[in-house]
């Protein structure tokens, strides 16, 4: 291959992987004749000594970028802060933690060389996860089918490979809540697809915890799809529609028998869920004016600290 490879990892809290990591990827790289590649590691305001490993490896290796940030952002806006450092023809986004099978690069290659501008992996059997992540990687896949314009229902992962050209377009999204599956489907459907299995993850345990997880569905939830509001706007009309309903049966139920007592709980009942329904569908606007006020303030996805790469 005569392309240059670009590979992006977010680090966080992975300093006994990363370095086996890259040196296991660089060894499969020489084995499948890629001679032309780099990796840029973003540490993404790691609590451990992940910047030091990463940095003191920009030093060794001229093919190593790596990219301190000042505050941790989370995965995603750290894949999008390597993204804007990369060079190469062909991009991958890969794990810090040794569970992605690099082996598979070269089938990556060779889809993405029969005309697809992106490759997914489909994971056909996964390492040990809790219950949290199966739940998250489950309303991920949901999100991206239902919210995004996934008619195929592409399996969509964090391992992946794209042409520059796609990459050159999801960079253009500077604002503060990304979400790289989203991007990625906005740019293009022209997505081949490639099995691999999930390897065990080295050591250390995985950075997302259930929060972190609905935090990452709701940027896609809410970033890229108002299907949401208009699903707050049915209810509301449901709710409207049940309600006159009701209405017209107490009061036909009271003309035919009188002597039936009103009652308050029924009331009560109705109250609190129309009061629910309405609570419900403020919040979600209050999350979407929310967001968009984030966004008029210019808040960054990403503020980079330090970059060193071997010079």
């Amino acid at each position: 291959m005569n392309k240059k490879l670009s590979v992006v990892i977010p680090c966080y809290n992975s300093e006994k992987n990363i370095e086996n990591v890259i040196n296991k990827d660089i060894k499969i790289f020489q084995e499948q004749g890629i001679i032309d590649f780099e990796f840029v590691l973003v540490n993404d305001c790691s609590s451990d000594n992940t910047w030091d490993v990463i940095q003191n490896m920009s030093q060794e290796h001229k093919n190593i970028i790596a990219i301190n940030l000042a505050k941790n952002c989370g995965q995603h806006n750290a894949i999008m802060a390597g993204f804007r450092h990369v060079t190469g023809d062909y991009i991958v986004v890969s794990d810090d933690d040794g569970q992605t099978q690099m082996e598979m690069i070269s089938a990556m290659l060779e889809k993405a060389d029969e005309g697809f501008d992106v490759v997914m992996t489909n994971w056909e059997q996964r390492g040990k996860r809790s219950v949290f992540r199966k739940l998250g990687t489950a309303l991920n896949n949901k999100v991206s089918e239902v919210l995004m314009d996934n008619p195929d229902k592409i399996p969509v992962s964090i391992f992946f490979l794209a042409k520059k050209f796609v990459i050159e377009e999801v960079v253009r999204y500077n604002r503060p809540y990304p979400f790289v599956t989203g991007l990625i489907l906005r740019t293009t459907h022209n997505i081949g697809v490639v099995n691999v299995e999930q390897l065990q993850r080295q050591s250390g345990q995985s950075g997302y915890s259930f929060r972190k997880l609905l935090r990452l569905w709701l940027n896609g939830f809410t970033a890229f799809s108002i299907l949401p509001l208009r699903v707050a706007s049915y209810i509301g009309v449901l709710s409207a529609f049940l309600g006159f309903v009701f209405g017209i049966f107490v009061i036909i139920r009271k003309i035919a028998m009188p002597e039936v007592a009103a009652g308050w709980s029924s009331t009560v009942a109705i109250f609190m869920f129309m009061s629910g329904v309405i609570l419900c569908v403020l919040g979600m606007i209050g999350e979407y004016v929310g967001r968009i006020y984030m966004c008029i303030n210019n808040t960054p996805q990403y503020v980079i600290k330090e970059i060193r790469n071997g010079e």
